[in-house]
């Protein structure tokens, strides 16, 4: 399937990570003008994306901003807006991880991911998608986790963060489907990324032998879901939850 994005503005938060990279690839190849956002301490490290993109002739520009700030995130729109245009795709992919039982988990813990993986989701919506809504166009993907649909020990506050970005998502597709806009969610499973080679191999092979697929999933295939839904051939497909798990969970 051919995707044309060509000129459309992409905001991909998380944009530096293991799969947000990919993601910014995919959609910069099929014509999109992106801005990867990362945090302001990962900006050095994202500068290697910058550097990729120009080397292969991809348009990614970067614009580091604290997404769990409603002002960060607004002054951040403004800035991408002024120097590229409109958005008029925003995935929402950026996440942290601060595991532990429940009997454990400190306050912090709990704020620290509900904050970025959660309220981020409302401070770029709520900034981009009235935009979108009066323009007539817009394609907004938030990327959950196979823990926000089956949970997780030890992950109270990630899988319910996840949980509660699809509730927005299906709330919100309502809101602006009629305006020419989309809003879905993606929800990997167990992806080939620094964080799961993390894992102990003997937990690893025990993960893998419970997919029905008998392999992690790749960031390309994440980034092959985003850019369908990025799509016009995507534009009846709003309010979905869209798993990318090889069969790990199935519902």
């Amino acid at each position: 399937m051919q995707v044309d994005l060509k000129n459309r503005v992409a905001l991909v938060t998380g944009g530096s990570g293991a799969i947000g990279r990919i993601i910014c690839v995919y959609l910069a190849r099929a014509g999109a003008r992106v801005v990867a956002s990362c945090s302001h301490m990962d900006a050095p490290s994202a500068k290697a994306l910058q550097k990729d993109a120009h080397d292969n002739g991809w348009n990614i520009a970067l614009q580091p901003f604290d997404v769990a700030s409603f002002k960060d995130t607004q002054q951040a729109v403004d800035a991408i807006t002024a120097d590229h245009g409109q958005i008029e795709i925003l995935v929402n992919g950026a996440g942290i991880t601060r595991d532990a039982p429940l009997k454990r988990m400190s306050e912090e813990q709990w704020d620290q991911v509900i904050s970025v993986n959660l309220d981020s989701v409302f401070n770029t919506c709520r900034t981009i998608a009235p935009g979108m809504a009066e323009s007539g166009y817009g394609r907004i993907i938030n990327l959950s986790s196979i823990n926000g649909q089956k949970g997780q020990f030890g992950q109270c506050n990630y899988s319910a963060a996840k949980a509660g970005m699809h509730g927005f998502t299906m709330a919100l597709a309502q809101e602006v489907a009629a305006k020419g806009v989309t809003v879905n969610t993606i929800s990997p499973g167990y992806i080939d990324s620094p964080m799961i080679q993390a894992v102990p191999e003997e937990i690893r092979d025990n993960i893998k032998k419970d997919i029905p697929a008998k392999r992690f999933g790749q960031p390309r295939d994440i980034a092959a879901a985003v850019t369908y839904l990025c799509s016009e051939q995507a534009s009846f497909v709003t309010g979905v939850n869209l798993p990318v798990n090889g069969g790990h969970f199935i519902h």
